[in-house]
């Protein structure tokens, strides 16, 4: 974390954002009343949404372990949000300690917090920067600072595609996606989720409009359009499917019991 990402963070309160947002989902307390406001109207509208929340953090936990366990030891985790417990780098460090992780978010409440990110193993290496996806040249030469890119990364995008738009004048996501796995090395890890409306249309459409009504864009994605972000790429067993299936561990079959999450989720590998 640079002193020149500390000055320029300035926390807009007036307005929600989605990591905040995120985090009232899961019993946080980093949040403000208008992140709280808007997360109660999608969950009036859509009661998968904290069930979802859940499922995401243990796919992360699952997927970055796979990857550790392939011998990836370095990990760019972008739109991390608030800090909670378990966080990658803990997960990537029991695995292999040396390993090295930078995470980046464009929310300074998350700045904040850094501080509880930045203790990892002794023999690894965490850090922070404060960097907008959507800047793809500087997130990257700040991550830089801490990862070799010319060694396999895992690059985690976790519930964070849904926030961008695919239009080439707009956020293109899929231009974004690949202009970062362009900068990947071979054998390179690419970890994503996203909300898709295939599960659940109606709920997922006055979800949608209430994150719009508050302000954040919102975009969810037909299994074939989250496809799409894997051109090219190597997909791992069991290959895109709702986030409760993948690989899942007796938590997630139980909590399959609870209803559907619709989100999915996918993880592969650049040859």
């Amino acid at each position: 974390m640079t002193g020149s990402d500390a000055a320029s963070a300035r926390i807009d309160t007036g307005r929600p954002h989605p990591a905040r947002v995120y985090d009232w989902w899961l019993g946080g307390k980093d949040n403000y009343p208008v992140d709280e406001e808007l997360a109660r109207r999608i969950l009036a509208v859509d009661g998968t949404v904290v069930r979802g929340a859940r499922a995401n953090r243990r796919f992360m936990h699952r997927a970055v372990r796979t990857a550790a366990e392939a011998g990836v030891r370095q990990f760019l985790d972008i739109g991390t949000g608030i800090p909670t417990e378990p966080n990658l780098h803990r997960t990537a460090q029991r695995t292999a300690p040396e390993s090295r992780v930078v995470y980046a978010d464009n929310d300074p409440i998350v700045l904040r917090h850094a501080e509880a990110l930045l203790h990892g193993s002794a023999e690894g290496r965490t850090d922070y920067v404060h960097a907008d996806v959507r800047d793809v040249d500087a997130l990257l030469r700040r991550a830089g600072r801490t990862l070799d890119f010319g060694q396999p990364v895992a690059l985690s995008l976790v519930a964070l595609t849904h926030y961008l738009d695919a239009d080439p004048d707009g956020d293109d996501v899929y231009g974004l996606l690949a202009r970062y796995v362009d900068a990947l090395a071979p054998g390179s890890f690419l970890i994503l989720s996203q909300v898709t409306p295939d599960l659940n249309p109606r709920a997922i459409a006055r979800a949608a409009e209430n994150f719009r009504r508050g302000g954040t864009p919102f975009f969810p994605r037909s299994l074939a359009e989250f496809a799409r972000f894997f051109d090219g790429l190597d997909l791992l067993g069991p290959g895109l499917i709702p986030v409760h299936g993948w690989r899942p561990e007796p938590e997630d079959v139980a909590a399959q019991a609870e209803g559907i999450v619709p989100v999915y989720a996918g993880v592969a590998r650049k040859p």
